[in-house]
């Protein structure tokens, strides 16, 4: 790590440190739970019947979710950079709504359409339910489709478009075009949205657990082991299980990331003026805004309505009910974890940035690293690896452990937002500070965040948004008096009361909307301050 004969200042003393609470916080919990495992624990799971079949599930429905998310996704996303459609932002806004919701939810919103007595299938006389490969295939599609959308959009964005002016110029086809320019500039990132779409969805329960009937995926059983029977040593082994494809999807990503494509735009790409463009533009993105509004409208319609699928005549008594189950106080639980998550993250984050991106030595690449390692940790790992490690101290069925798990589940694309930003501000800015004698504080307070303020938005808006749709991290390590409210969108369901299952989710996307519009105003004014 650090060379013979070099000296460990204080600052290098500090990154040391940080690394080792990083890497303490991530590793020891999953040392913890391999340690779990014994022989009898992993026979049991091997010789199962469902053990075979549940790998094959997920594999299956996740392939098939994954290459239908990227190719809906890439279309989309060249739909609304390499077009001139009007109202963007307005599609833009509503591809990322199933973000703002537990994957649980997206699920519960098609059951509530394509159900057996679901409103569509009733409506055009439909044969079945979705339940199922086909039903978690929706749900997984919907479910990652907006993160992919959002990666995607953002490498499109910042493409060159001299190469492909001079394409025209030369005379090549839009598919030569393709086929020579896009392929290639796009190869690394895609390879990373790939890997990371294929890991959201297999390691996701919330959406087969709803939707997925008889059809057994990993971390469906894996639940199922440990919070139906509190068998820990099964649950372990399949919490290693999937962590393969996310510890591959980390590596891949991490050195896409050293070596990938520069964000720097030579030349903005101009979209052409052809109306055939057009038309398939504006088809595709009201095609998947309807496919993304469907299921969140749902939400809506059955909170209102009085005895699914019975009578659906409007009413306010199914949220009055809620409210009476105590889901007010999972809100304010919910409220509570997120911002003390994004308060304490962005602190964190920050200046864990700035030592490793600001003052560079020989053990700032071991903290860049070091504060990522969580990114490939899946929730459900986490959450059952935090159980195991800390059940028997003081910590355990606290708010503590809840912020803490939270905070360590999404500290990293805050993390790699800071850093980016930090490192492209101007590098010689310590030493003019030095030289007038400006200390690092001042040039932190002064400096660094008024420069980075709209990036620390973007920070505390994906913290508080995370921490309030996140089940999977939190499922086995919340009680009855610190729950956020997204676990009792589980507990509903289970006992079919899916008209205060659709009001919780309702709950948690309006909290989401506000606080996602409330950065997203004090970003305009920031820019408009700069102009």
């Amino acid at each position: 790590m650090v060379k013979k004969g070099y000296k460990l200042t204080k600052v290098d003393m500090t990154k040391i440190l940080l690394s080792v609470v990083f890497i303490s916080l991530v590793f020891f919990p999953l040392l913890t739970m391999f340690m779990n495992m014994d022989a009898k624990s992993i026979q049991s799971v091997v010789s199962s019947p469902v053990f075979a079949t549940s790998i094959k599930n997920s594999l299956i429905s996740t392939s098939i979710s994954t290459v239908i998310t990227i190719v809906m996704a890439y279309a989309v996303a060249m739909s609304v950079e390499r077009s001139n459609i009007k109202f963007k932002g307005i599609f833009s806004i509503i591809f990322v709504l199933p973000m703002l919701v537990p994957s649980i939810s997206n699920g519960m919103g098609l059951t509530i359409l394509f159900g057996n007595n679901g409103v569509l299938t009733k409506l055009f006389h439909l044969p079945e339910g979705i339940y199922g490969l086909w039903g978690i295939v929706m749900g997984s599609v919907l479910y990652a489709f907006p993160v992919a959308y959002l990666m995607l959009s953002d490498v499109i964005r910042y493409e060159d478009g001299s190469p492909y002016e001079a394409a025209k110029v030369l005379g090549l086809s839009k598919f030569r075009q393709f086929t020579a320019i896009t392929l290639p500039y796009l190869r690394k990132p895609l390879i990373s949205v790939i890997f990371s779409t294929f890991t959201l969805i297999i390691t996701d329960y919330g959406v087969p657990l709803m939707i997925g009937g008889k059809y057994t995926t990993i971390p469906v059983v894996m639940y199922q082991e440990v919070i139906g029977q509190l068998n820990f040593g099964k649950g372990s082994v399949y919490g290693s299980l999937l962590l393969i494809p996310a510890v591959i999807a980390f590596i891949i990503d991490l050195l896409n990331r050293d070596k990938g494509n520069s964000a720097y735009v030579v030349k903005k790409y101009i979209p052409s003026e052809g109306i055939l463009g057009k038309i398939l533009a504006y088809a595709m993105c009201i095609a998947c805004a309807v496919f993304t509004l469907l299921p969140i409208s749902s939400f809506v319609f059955l909170s209102v309505s009085k005895d699914y699928p019975k009578d659906m005549s409007f009413t306010f008594a199914n949220i009055e009910k809620t409210l009476n189950l105590r889901a007010d106080e999972y809100l304010i639980n919910s409220i509570l974890i997120a911002v003390l998550v994004a308060v304490v993250g962005v602190v964190v984050a920050f200046l864990t940035a700035y030592l490793s991106a600001r003052i560079k030595s020989k053990v700032s690449r071991f903290l860049h690293l070091s504060s990522m390692t969580s990114a490939a940790i899946p929730g459900v790992v986490l959450g059952l690896a935090y159980v195991l490690s800390f059940k028997m101290t003081p910590m355990y069925g606290t708010l503590i452990i809840l912020v803490m798990v939270n905070l360590v589940h999404f500290i990293s694309s805050p993390y790699l937002m800071i850093y980016n930003s930090l490192s492209k501000i101007n590098e010689n800015l310590e030493d003019v500070a030095q030289i007038m004698s400006i200390d690092r504080v001042h040039l932190i307070k002064d400096v660094f965040i008024p420069m980075c303020k709209n990036t620390i938005f973007e920070m505390l808006s994906y913290f508080f948004v995370n921490c309030m749709i996140t089940i999977s991290a939190v499922s086995f390590l919340a009680n009855t008096s610190n729950k956020p409210v997204a676990l009792m969108i589980n507990q509903f369901e289970a006992q079919m009361q899916l008209e205060s299952a659709a009001v919780v989710s309702l709950m948690i996307l309006v909290a989401n909307l506000l606080i996602k519009g409330t950065f997203h105003l004090l970003k305009k004014k920031e820019l408009a301050v700069k102009g």
